[in-house]
């Protein structure tokens, strides 16, 4: 599909999943595989919008490794609240783990900081953030973003995981607002 409806707005096919989106994914792999060797990462996959790419990023890490998931919610429609909500927390232990956050998308930033204040505290081993997309005109913190699958504009995407009011999701391509 070229274009897709969601309720009252249009998208238009932005990334294609096997030229684009499955390459990047491979790439940040090819890195988690080399970083964490031995290292028996905890991969904690923000929810709803990472499952998709957090399913295809975990199924090609190589070494053991453990997966739990937070859920947070910071949109309404198409723009951040600026307001963090936590839905579900982590249940695993945190103290001295290899914590890996697996993002859809980064854009102000204000849900990785959450995060992270929320995380950093429980003395983990070692922080790190991973993120199918990243929006550096749109990024506000100063917080490193450590594995980054594509840099997009600052543009409202859909599909691959992402949506629009809950819409959009189940989108093999990813979908840029027309």
């Amino acid at each position: 599909m070229e274009k897709v409806q969601l309720k009252d707005k249009e998208f238009r096919k932005f990334l294609a999943y096997e030229k684009e989106i499955l390459p990047a994914i491979e790439k940040v792999a090819a890195q988690l595989n080399q970083d964490y060797k031995d290292k028996n990462p905890l991969f904690v996959v923000v929810l709803n919008g990472s499952f998709l790419f957090a399913a295809d990023l975990i199924k090609r890490f190589n070494g053991a490794c453990e997966v739990s998931f937070i859920k947070v919610k910071s949109y309404e429609g198409t723009s951040s609240t600026g307001a963090i909500k936590e839905l579900l927390s982590i249940e695993e232990e945190i103290k001295d783990r290899y914590v890996l956050f697996v993002e859809d998308i980064v854009d102000t930033g204000n849900t990785l900081e959450y995060l992270i204040n929320s995380v950093k505290v429980k003395n983990p081993a070692s922080l790190k953030i991973i993120t199918l997309l990243f929006k550096p005109e749109a990024y506000k913190k100063q917080m490193k973003v450590d594995y980054v699958g594509m840099e997009i504009e600052n543009k409202f995407v859909v599909g691959f995981g992402l949506d629009y009011d809950g819409l959009g999701r189940n989108l093999k391509d990813i979908y840029v607002l027309n």
